[in-house]
């Protein structure tokens, strides 16, 4: 005898929800890569803005992000996995690496640097602005910041490969 048509297990709307997460949650991290740098092309007046969209991506998408995929990871894991396999400890490692990060550095570092490039563009009054007319704070905060972000970036794709891969089993 089959299963219905439109049958769902529970483990099967899980993995959707986690799969929906991942891809919302983090994918507008991925966009913030290019946020600076087409900020500059534009005009280094936009930089406040760049902080507040990064902020609000890690605040509310990234956050409840991390959040689901922890709570279906698990689940999933408890239901058809084992938490002693590679592939699923390095997984959870590096989702609480990133938690980490965007909880601990991120979010932080944008509530800093948005309201310093603004008082600094502010200060600056009127006319053309080039990056280097800014504090070398504010520069050397914003390239840690690239940085950072994109080895954030390679650990979402190393938890991605775990993911499909699993290694070990």
């Amino acid at each position: 005898m089959s299963e219905p048509l439109l049958a769902v297990t529970t483990y099967d709307l899980s993995l959707f929800l986690h799969i929906t997460a991942v891809m919302v949650g983090f994918g507008a991290t991925f966009a913030e890569a290019i946020m600076f740098p087409v900020a500059m092309k534009v005009g280094v007046r936009h930089l406040p803005y760049v902080h507040r969209l990064q902020l609000a991506i890690n605040q509310y998408l990234a956050t409840p992000a991390l959040a689901i995929v922890l709570i279906t990871g698990i689940y999933q894991t408890s239901e058809r996995w084992e938490f002693d396999q590679f592939w699923i400890s390095a997984a959870l490692l590096i989702v609480f690496v990133i938690g980490g990060l965007i909880g601990g550095y991120f979010i932080p570092s944008d509530r800093r640097l948005g309201p310093m490039v603004e008082a600094e563009i502010a200060a600056a009054g009127p006319g053309e602005l080039k990056l280097s007319d800014l504090s070398e704070e504010y520069q050397r905060a914003g390239r840690l910041q690239g940085i950072i972000g994109t080895i954030t970036g390679i650990l979402l794709i190393v938890v991605v490969y775990l993911m499909v891969v699993k290694p070990g089993i």
